[in-house]
């Protein structure tokens, strides 16, 4: 089931015809040892189209996320511009994620069989594809610290998927997470995949400043170690108990306080002057917002959990809370 949209109770499947592991049972029959036996039939199993082929779209812009990424002399682009089109591919993969199960509401098509492949998918597009970015972006750190890295990353995105079919309940509202959501963390990084080529860009001395020029050539210069790093934290956020608000949920559902549509008035405003550099931004203020709001939180003695709780179901009430 994907982190993006809510989960339905499993009394709303729609799997009468979905194939199960053990399958019906059929009336008894005796073997030929004289004993009574049970037969067991595989149901039909029948597939949602829509849902199925956008959920299946996610899994193809991971695959080609990958593929791309991995690419040596069979695609005669340059390392940059490979990363551009695996972080735009991730992205991708995240809006097909977002409508698979709209999609699947709206034609009454829910089932187990979506949920699991849907799960599947995440895996790949949010959990393999990421990890290879983050072994092909730096090549200043030992190739087996990047791996390292990139596998643990993986597998926390895997043990948050687990976690988040396992724990969550059939009445749940879906209006936060405990934990990183594992696109948004895919995203963060992909944000930064993108970013890189307008970083070169910028530190291009015949079009900008010279101070324009500096700070740009020193942030892909911190990248090759900032990147890994940022990978090792965000898939600590992704298996941590901090919560985060669903901020898809809250768009579909019109619930926005003040303070959130200004800051997406910022972050318009972030993307037009600074173009694809200010996605890594708006993605690093979700990622770590809610972790520093609920140490500070922690420090003032708050229950942060309440405090979100309060934020998430009650936005205008709260609309003064940073």
């Amino acid at each position: 089931m994907s982190e993006l949209k809510p989960r339905l109770p499993e009394s709303q499947w729609d799997d009468t015809d979905a194939e199960s592991e053990t399958g019906s049972i059929e009336p008894d029959f005796v073997g030929p040892n004289g004993k009574r036996r049970h037969k067991r039939k595989k149901r039909r199993l029948t597939l949602a189209v829509l849902p199925t082929l956008l959920t299946l779209g996610n899994g193809v812009c991971g695959l080609a996320a990958i593929a791309i990424a991995v690419s040596t002399e069979t695609l005669d682009w340059s390392l940059e511009t490979k990363l551009f089109a695996a972080g735009l591919l991730i992205f991708g993969g995240m809006l097909f994620d977002a409508l698979d199960g709209s999609a699947a509401r709206l034609t009454g098509q829910a089932s187990r069989f979506g949920a699991e492949l849907d799960s599947l998918c995440d895996a790949v597009t949010f959990g393999v594809a990421p990890a290879i970015i983050v072994w092909r972006i730096s090549d200043v750190l030992y190739q087996r610290l990047t791996w390292a890295i990139g596998v643990l990353f993986a597998l926390c995105v895997l043990i948050r998927l687990a976690r988040f079919n396992v724990e969550t309940p059939e009445d749940d509202d879906h209006e936060g997470f405990e934990g990183l959501p594992s696109p948004a963390a895919a995203g963060t990084l992909a944000a930064f995949a993108i970013a890189i080529p307008d970083l070169a860009d910028f530190a291009n001395p015949e079009r900008y400043p010279g101070w324009v020029n500096d700070v740009s050539q020193w942030m892909l210069d911190i990248s090759h170690y900032a990147i890994p790093v940022l990978a090792l934290i965000l898939a600590f956020l992704m298996v941590s108990r901090y919560q985060y608000p669903h901020v898809f949920a809250q768009l579909v559902r019109g619930r926005r306080a003040p303070h959130q549509i200004g800051q997406a008035l910022f972050a318009l405003v972030g993307l037009f002057l600074l173009h694809w550099v200010a996605l890594p931004v708006v993605f690093c203020y979700y990622a770590f917002g809610s972790p520093l709001r609920s140490i500070a939180l922690s420090y003032r003695g708050v229950d942060s959990t309440s405090a979100a709780n309060r934020e998430s179901k009650d936005p205008l009430q709260n609309s003064d809370n940073p």
